[in-house]
Formats: C-alpha cells, structure tokens, sequence
C-alpha cells in the first residue's frame, strides 16, 4: 500500500531555513503538501504524525503501513497521502518536531548559565531527554538514515530545516556564552556546525547504547564535553593559531560541503 505514494500527485514544499526554519516546528519537507496554514489542517497533519509516532513505537517501523497509520488516526488512505506522500516523510515531520522540541527544551535549562562548558552539556543532555521515548525503535530509522542517498540521512537537504534549528540551537550555546567574545570570530561562525556534527557522534553512540536509560551514552556527554570546551577554549592562544588555522581549513573543505546547506524547494 505505501506504493500508492507514486500514483498520488504531491507538490514539492519550500523548506525554511536557520532561525525561521525551526521557529514553529512545522517547516515542510519535500514529500509533506504545501498546505493552507488552516487549523483543521494542522491539527489533521499533527493528528496523522502523532498516530504514527505512536504505531512505530508499538509495531516497529517496518510493520507499520500508511493504511493502519490512516485507520488509526481516523482519516482516509488518500488523506494521509495527501499530507505525507510516503511513510519516510512521516518521519522527516517526526525529526522536525523533535528538534523544534529540543530546542526549546534546551534554550530554557540553559537561560541562567553563561558557563560554556555547562551550556553544552545542557544541550546535549536535553537532547537525550527529549529523544528518549523513541530510543528503542531508533535503530529502525537508522538504518535508512544511515544511506547517504536517502532523504532521511542527517546531512541531506530533505533534512535542512531540523539540522538549521540544531545549528542555531549550538549558535546561541556560544553566543550566550561568555567564551565567544574570546574567540577568532571565523570560528565563531564555524564552530555551530561542528558542534552539530558533535552532536551526531553522540546520537550515533545513542543509537546503539542498550544500558538503562542509555547510562553510557549520558556518561560519554558527562565526560566528553569539558574536553571540547577545554580544545575549544585554548583555540584563542596565540601558539595554537596555526593549529586552529589548519583546523578550519580542513573543516571548510572537507567537512562542510558534505552537509546540504539549502531546503528541498
């Protein structure tokens, strides 16, 4: 049934991006139609999102159809093709959410702490708050993520508008912090998306950490985190110039052009 996707006609949403892009938690992704922002259609798009979520968690990714998502949430077949082409974009919208979530979450624990180090394990730290229902169906949808060729994966442009909002999350971790005004300002620019990649490390270590409460995985944050503040901290030294000068160099060329920088329009 999900092969009814190809025979529904979609049209291609523009995405948002940066600030904008994750403001609301409800930027369109290629594959979700371009709606009229009307109640009845977002309570309907949350409604189907929310049945999904729901039915992963109890059947697992795989066994779970665009019908049963349909007979569930009380809509049509054709209905919730009409919002979600295909059952991977569910979980596209279902990825948008989250961060959208995670960032709030975080912005708030980390309002009184102008601290670095404490606002980066914060942010992390939340993320694994907020992902934790999800944790044991995750390594479902990483197997699709994992591809480099599919939408889902992180550093496609399908996934620009969650990885904007993680980006400007990481922005305001330094910003608000009292290391920033410290730093080279190229840096400074640089310095949210490779936070960002630090955060896929530790989602990646997330997924396959099966210790309760993923323990280990809240422990390598714990652990690992003043160890970035601290390489991040001495990058303002004079003596680790042209360390921090290679650093960026190989970030701008090799690391970056690898990361779709632009919403599916």
């Amino acid at each position: 049934m999900d092969d009814l996707a190809a025979t529904n006609g979609t049209s291609t949403a523009k995405g948002s991006s940066g600030a904008d892009g994750g403001a609301g938690g409800s930027a369109e992704v290629r594959g979700s139609r371009a709606q009229p922002k009307t109640d009845k259609s977002e309570q309907t798009r949350a409604l189907i999102l929310e049945t999904a979520m729901r039915l992963f968690q109890e059947r697992g990714y795989e066994k779970t159809t665009m019908r049963a998502i349909a007979t569930e949430a009380g809509v049509s077949v054709g209905n919730a093709y009409y919002y979600f082409s295909a059952k991977e974009f569910l979980i596209q919208g279902f990825y948008d959410r989250m961060t959208y979530d995670h960032a709030a979450d975080a912005r708030r624990r980390m309002a009184h702490t102008r601290d670095f180090t404490e606002r980066l394990e914060i942010a992390l730290a939340s993320w694994l708050d907020t992902a934790a229902p999800y944790h044991e169906f995750s390594a479902q949808f990483f197997r699709t993520a994992a591809d480099p060729n599919s939408s889902l994966s992180p550093f496609s442009n399908e996934s620009h508008p969650a990885r904007a909002t993680a980006v400007e999350l990481f922005r305001e971790v330094l910003q608000g912090s009292e290391l920033a005004p410290k730093l080279d300002a190229e840096l400074v620019e640089l310095l949210p998306d490779v936070l960002w990649l630090y955060l896929m490390i530790v989602v990646l270590y997330w997924v396959f950490d099966r210790t309760e409460d993923t323990e280990r995985t809240r422990e390598f944050v714990r652990r690992s985190t003043p160890m970035a503040a601290r390489v991040i901290n001495l990058s303002r030294y004079r003596v680790f110039r042209p360390i921090v000068r290679d650093a960026k160099g190989l970030i701008q060329d090799f690391i970056l052009p690898t990361i779709g920088k632009n919403a599916v329009k």
